[in-house]
């Protein structure tokens, strides 16, 4: 198994920065593209724990728009494969002072394209 094929590495990182984009945009549509459409599909947010993809859509359609900028700091994504990988990185938004958030993605690689199966958001002090 070849562990961060630039080649690979590349892809992720395209998808993770489209899913970055559409989240300080809200754009609820493509961050819903980002996420496998599936029961199993699982996300840990700031304050809400989201079983399946139906779940994840409803919390996406209700949430405020208001606040969701943010900065990415420190982000590391690692393939394992070329159908597998994760990307972590940290987070700040001005409506989080002296916090910092962190983000962990799970990310496979479906025919429709790479797509989140699990994630987790939290926050800690700076």
């Amino acid at each position: 198994m070849t562990i961060n094929d630039p080649a690979v590495i590349a892809e992720v990182e395209a998808a993770f920065m489209a899913y970055e984009k559409a989240l300080n945009e809200n754009d609820v549509a493509m961050l819903d593209a980002s996420f496998k459409d599936a029961p199993e599909t699982i996300r840990y947010g700031m304050g809400e724990n989201l079983y399946g993809f139906g779940e994840i859509a409803a919390f996406r359609s209700a949430r405020s728009p208001v606040g969701l900028l943010r900065t990415i700091e420190r982000t590391v994504i690692t393939t394992y494969g070329d159908a597998f990988a994760t990307a972590n990185t940290l987070f700040r938004r001005e409506s989080m002072a002296g916090k910092v958030g962190r983000q962990s993605q799970t990310w496979v690689k479906f025919p429709e394209g790479w797509r989140v199966v699990a994630a987790h958001v939290s926050a800690i002090a700076e």
